[in-house]
């Protein structure tokens, strides 16, 4: 396990990456409302009782542990997790980020910025799932690879630090979807705080907004691996060309979105992915040409744009 070198400082830092941190915009689920200003010490109090109920739930159970290391993406899920394990375990409770080909820059900047609020120590490892024939592969089992990695990863140094547990963001909805990380998880022992507290995703979103985390709409993000199809296979130029296109729609604005890798008469073509409500945008003059130019760039001969929009599991 190599850890990757960290700046100084309560909570550690981040690799060399072009991104800085505090300009990450966080884009929200498209159609939700806007978060109210210093939501926190209003919306605690306003939890409805079942929702009380989840959270006392799951400060018990974290709090049970006595040690924590959560596995923290950045996402919302992880980022409840992590804030409530901090807020009964203290400096018990840590953050563990992997860092890869897989993980977008803007991704790891919202996860430092997030854990530097939070107050927490955020730890920092690369990982190497890609060099996992399994995963490079992608025949429908990648994710199972991939959490494989983080979670030996995870283990790896909580065992390090003497914590006693290492906890991810699993919630209710995932039970019943494909889940092969799932597998991973159960096979490295890692625990589903959220899961044993009773708590759905729209719950977990009720109750990151009652901490004031800024995560809390946050449209759900899978690893850059997901944008292949199972069979194509994932290389790192490839994870790079989609990588870049992706940068590029964050940095114009876009809130959802995947770019689909495909061949099409032996060439890359790329498939847009955008929420129903900004297709238009994408044909606007002068996004259109700069979307294409940046595809273009990165080897891209033709780009379509979806007109279903964006849909979870959409690669294949």
């Amino acid at each position: 396990m190599q850890e990757l070198p960290l700046k100084s400082g309560p909570h550690g830092g981040s690799p060399s990456v072009p991104v800085d941190r505090d300009a990450v915009v966080v884009h929200r689920v498209p159609g939700a409302p806007a978060a109210p200003a210093a939501a926190r010490p209003a919306s605690l109090l306003d939890l409805s009782r079942d929702d009380t109920s989840c959270l006392d739930r799951l400060r018990a159970g974290l709090a049970a542990r006595g040690s924590v290391l959560v596995a923290f993406s950045g996402g919302v899920d992880s980022a409840l997790v992590l804030a409530v394990a901090h807020e009964v375990l203290g400096d018990r409770a840590a953050g563990l980020t992997a860092v890869s080909e897989t993980f977008p820059p803007e991704e790891l900047a919202i996860s430092e910025r997030l854990a530097g609020r939070l107050g927490v120590r955020h730890v920092l490892v690369t990982s190497h799932e890609l060099e996992r024939e399994g995963y490079a592969r992608n025949s429908g089992d990648r994710c199972y690879f991939c959490k494989t990695e983080l979670f030996e990863l995870a283990r790896d140094k909580a065992r390090e630090l003497g914590f006693a547990a290492v906890a991810d963001g699993t919630v209710l909805d995932d039970l019943g979807d494909h889940r092969p990380g799932l597998r991973a998880a159960s096979e490295n022992g890692i625990d589903h705080p959220l899961v044993e507290a009773g708590i759905d995703k729209a719950a977990v979103r009720r109750l990151a907004l009652a901490y004031g985390l800024e995560v809390w709409d946050k449209p759900s993000f899978a690893c850059l691996g997901s944008r292949f199809a199972p069979g194509t296979r994932v290389t790192r130029d490839r994870l790079s060309a989609v990588q870049k296109v992706e940068s590029y729609l964050r940095l114009v604005g876009f809130r959802q979105f995947r770019a689909r890798w495909h061949r099409l008469e032996g060439q890359p073509f790329l498939r847009l992915e955008l929420a129903p409500d900004e297709l238009s945008r994408a044909v606007e003059p002068g996004l259109r040409e700069g979307i294409l130019e940046v595809a273009r760039a990165q080897g891209f001969a033709r780009v379509a744009l979806d007109l279903a929009g964006y849909g979870a599991g959409g690669a294949s």
